[in-house]
């Protein structure tokens, strides 16, 4: 039965890939040529494509009142680039099926891909009952003991529980509220359940509004967000990938249980690469759509070029930012490989409770007031500009509020003078400003930075990495690295000359290939390059951590009345 190309891929599931489909009728009925991304194919009547893949590549937008398109609501298109974070609002249409939550929703790997619903009434399995409106976290869809289920876990009393529901599993499950806030992008990837719109609120922008901006100035209500997608494809003698936008008014028809799959080129992710088992590897591949980037590796990747895949594993990166007052920062993920060596900067203290959290027993914290504050108790300090502390410990003091002896939380100092120390109290919830004084000189390698000191840490390169042609990180003035993540990687090399191997992101990388049946020569890869990786904005977020989320300072005290 002929449906439109739309209709059919906001319907398709995406383990159901891949799908032979035939041409039926449409816009292009009698053959054209058409463009999008570079790739040219003709869609003619008759004409049959193999469906690979698909992602949302635009998002059509109408502001949302209610739940409801606004009545005088004009439908914007958004990029995925499109500036500001977002809240996802909470589905209220129930799933009637755990089988229709893994048809619909996304679930994978990442934090984004671990989606959280509730039911309204108990669910009674053999080896416990999960409460009516308990918070269960899907994430995994699994094989167990040759039943298809996914594996889930619900938090009691600060202890992780976990236990596997069937598809089978039938009732009403809604989505949990999420506190988290996102790009659009990463909506679009993960939280956009299939045949269904999402309403997002508007957060919080990332830039000012202009003209350009399709949304009102000053908006920050509701979107509903409907996705149009880009649909991968192959088509018979090509071994390139073709993209076509899943609006297109094509009618086709599905044609998968009565055509020869295996007559199409098979195209393979880097995640499809990596899903193989450490047996499979090392193998042979010829790449059918490169990697954009001037960046090596990246510029040696093109489409038609054979490589070596030697094998897949994780690998430590030191997440990165440059250290600048003005936005955009440039970000960075750098190997524990890198040889340069670094001296330490001054890190910036916004309140007296970040000087707290960053105080270490290894070394005695000092500071320059570079803010003044004045003190609405008297037993305790009021700070000057230029005022200089070494910081002691937090401790509790009383001070006299509205005529009551009150306890706070202070942070003990000692304040520098001319020739003594003088013992100092300031407020936990001081909003001052500080900068630190750095008395260490030495330099120290990425992994000494690591294990000595607790992150984020300031710094800026003294020596640079000769190891490698053009040091990135040399000619950025200040550094800070915030965190240590672990990040998948695939490993490969030039098939015709193997003198060096490169380590591939498996996450950030787009780029598909298909296998060659031939014998790896080198099964042993030759010396590998790693390369400081700087990333977009989008794939910071991606990879930035939200459990380790910035501590924020204690509620100030009510003010005196005036």
């Amino acid at each position: 039965m002929a449906s439109t190309l739309e209709k059919f891929i906001h319907s398709l599931d995406p383990r159901a890939l891949p799908r032979v489909l035939q041409i039926q009728s449409g816009i292009y009925f009698q053959g054209s040529i058409y463009e999008m991304f570079g790739n040219e194919c003709c869609l003619s009547t008759g004409e049959v494509i193999k469906v690979i893949g698909f992602k949302v590549n635009k998002l059509i937008a109408s502001i949302c009142e209610n739940n409801e398109v606004c009545q005088f609501s004009a439908k914007v298109e958004l990029p995925l680039n499109f500036p500001g974070l977002y809240k996802v609002v909470a589905d209220k249409t129930p799933y009637a099926s755990i089988e229709e939550i893994t048809r619909k929703v996304s679930i994978g790997p990442t934090r984004f891909g671990h989606p959280c619903f509730y039911s309204p009434e108990d669910i009674k399995l053999a080896t416990r009952t999960i409460k009516q409106g308990e918070q269960i976290t899907f994430n995994s869809v699994e094989e167990v003991n040759g039943t298809i289920a996914v594996n889930c876990e619900v938090v009691r009393n600060n202890q992780s529980h976990s236990f596997t529901l069937p598809l089978s599993q039938e009732g009403e499950f809604y989505e949990c509220e999420d506190d988290q806030i996102y790009t659009l992008k990463e909506i679009a990837e993960w939280k956009i359940p299939k045949c269904r719109n999402r309403i997002v609120k508007l957060s919080n922008t990332l830039h000012t509004w202009d003209s350009s901006n399709p949304l009102p100035e000053n908006f920050d209500g509701c979107l509903i967000l409907t996705p149009v997608y880009e649909v991968q494809a192959v088509m018979k003698f090509r071994k390139d990938i073709v993209h076509i936008l899943s609006d297109l008014d094509v009618e086709v028809k599905d044609i998968t249980d009565c055509y020869d799959i295996s007559s199409f080129l098979q195209p393979l992710s880097l995640e499809n690469v990596f899903e193989r088992t450490s047996k499979e590897f090392p193998m042979v591949a010829e790449i059918m759509e490169g990697p954009s980037g001037s960046q090596k590796p990246y510029n040696l990747l093109y489409t038609g070029k054979e490589i070596i895949i030697y094998k897949k594993y994780q690998a430590t990166r030191v997440l990165t930012s440059e250290i600048r007052s003005d936005s955009p920062k440039r970000h960075f993920l750098i190997p524990m490989s890198y040889k340069g060596k670094f001296k330490r900067r001054p890190r910036e203290f916004p309140t007296a409770y970040d000087l707290e959290i960053a105080r270490s027993e290894k070394e005695q914290l000092h500071v320059v007031a570079t803010k003044a504050f004045d003190s609405p108790h008297k037993e305790l300090f009021s700070v000057s500009v230029g005022d200089q502390f070494l910081v002691q410990q937090c401790q509790t003091s009383e001070v006299l509020y509205e005529g009551r002896k009150k306890l706070i939380d202070v942070l003990a100092c000692e304040q520098i003078l001319s020739d003594t120390y003088k013992k100092v109290l300031l407020p936990m919830y001081m909003e001052g400003g500080f900068v630190e004084v750095i008395h260490d000189k030495k330099q120290y390698q990425l992994s000494e930075i690591c294990k000595e000191f607790r992150l984020p840490f300031n710094a800026k390169v003294s020596v640079r990495d000769l190891s490698v042609e053009e040091d990135v990180l040399a000619a950025v003035p200040g550094l800070q690295f915030e965190e240590e993540i672990t990040d998948y990687y695939l490993l490969i090399s030039s098939a015709s000359s193997p003198v060096e191997s490169w380590e591939i992101p498996v996450y950030r990388l787009n780029m598909s290939v298909h296998l060659l049946n031939k014998d790896v020569q080198t099964v042993v890869p030759p010396v590998t390059k790693t390369t400081v990786e700087e990333i977009s904005e989008e794939q910071y977020y991606m990879v930035r951590r939200y459990e380790n989320q910035t501590l924020h300072p204690p509620p100030r005290p009510p003010k005196k009345p005036t």
